[in-house]
């Protein structure tokens, strides 16, 4: 039983302490699940998403998983739900909701104000 448990711990430490980032994908940046991430132009302040109501619900926060860290130029930004949105180098990251499938990039000039995220 002893040995058990010590298994048991071994094996679940590194799946609590794993923090995923998003990624680099074919020179843009894409959520853990290849999806296309953007920036907002109109996100001028610091820390706050300028995207809110109606502009929620076509760009969706990129909202981090409770379990994941910031570190470099990855970061959080506080959502009105308390939740932590992703943010790259500051910017706050959002995804289209009019793309489907991984790397689709839809949303990339929509209005002129919004645009793929690029290292």
């Amino acid at each position: 039983m002893k040995n058990a448990l010590i298994c048991l711990v071994a094996f679940a430490l590194p799946i609590a302490s794993f923090a995923e980032t998003p990624k680099i994908s074919h020179g843009m940046v894409v959520d853990d699940d290849g999806m296309t991430l953007y920036a907002f132009d109109k996100d001028t302040s610091p820390g706050k998403s300028a995207c809110v109501g109606a502009c929620a619900a076509m760009w969706p926060a990129a909202i981090a998983d409770s379990y994941d860290k910031e570190t470099g130029d990855w970061s959080f930004i506080p959502t009105s739900d308390g939740k932590h949105q992703w943010a790259y180098k500051g910017r706050p990251l959002y995804r289209f909701a009019q793309d489907k499938q991984p790397g689709q990039v839809n949303g990339d000039g929509f209005k002129g104000m919004w645009h793929t995220v690029k290292p």
